[in-house]
């Protein structure tokens, strides 16, 4: 590609990936402010970046967290990156070169560890009106505690309310940790590794990712459609992906 004039030896650079050494310089891609994005190299490694704010700080707004997004999306349809974390800024391009340099072995292992791979992703979620009445149908056990607080004419005491809360909490968490067993064992023979994620609200049951040959997704949807079959009409399935492998890597860098 035609060599870039507004790139600069001097300034902040924005740090999108680490990835395997590359011949190219540029990419045909716009990333955070519509800055080009391009690689610099260390060793057998690359940075992908481009030109940072003068201020030194990104706000998480919709539209850098899509260009960061799309950076690493276009990776992914040449290489396996290392995605970095969104708004992670270096000083110059000497301080991105120090970065390589310092942390090359712990790179070059983690780049090694996920190459050929992507990220799929399953989140589980209850298709209820009202989560708390479907325990109630599932568990006489809270069904019987909710009647014994409310099923009287009198207002329940904040304690019983409480104590109620409790109940069905606990019982949530288990089942949430039952049916998450069930379906890491059901794909444990379509993936490589899988790591649970924080479920966001009540509703939902389970945030599974999980680590996938680029050449086994179909095989990964046929593990979905089986996990799935073990579950009645009141859950429901969203898989995602392929993505860059975010929730495995592990990367402390030294800066």
């Amino acid at each position: 590609m035609a060599p870039n004039t507004s790139l600069t030896e001097n300034g902040s650079r924005y740090l999108y990936a680490v990835i395997e050494e590359t011949s190219a310089q540029q990419y045909d891609r716009l990333g955070i402010n519509d800055e080009h994005v391009y690689a610099i190299t260390n060793g057998t490694i690359s940075a992908v970046v481009s030109n940072g704010p003068v201020t030194n700080r990104i706000r998480p707004e919709r539209r850098h967290l899509k260009a960061h997004k799309e950076i690493l999306n276009r990776l992914m349809e040449e290489t396996t990156p290392l995605p970095m974390a969104f708004g992670i800024i270096a000083e110059d391009s000497m301080a991105v070169e120090n970065i390589l340099s310092k942390n090359q072995n712990i790179l070059v292992e983690q780049l090694e560890r996920v190459n050929g791979k992507v990220e799929m992703g399953l989140r589980v979620t209850l298709n209820t009106p009202n989560v708390f009445e479907y325990f109630i149908k599932t568990h006489p056990e809270l069904r019987a505690s909710r009647d014994r607080f409310f099923g009287t004419s009198r207002e329940p005491s904040p304690e019983s309310k409480i104590e109620l809360g409790q109940m069905f909490d606990s019982i949530l968490t288990d089942d949430r940790a039952s049916f998450t067993e069930q379906v890491e064992d059901a794909m444990a023979s379509y993936c490589l590794e899988t790591k649970q994620n924080k479920c966001r609200n009540e509703r939902e049951v389970m945030n599974l990712v999980f680590l996938v040959g680029r050449d086994a997704e179909s095989e990964f949807e046929k593990g979905i459609l089986k996990a799935a079959g073990f579950f009645d009409d009141n859950f429901s399935f969203d898989y995602n992906g392929p993505w860059a492998p975010h929730n495995f890597v592990d990367l402390d860098l030294s800066f």
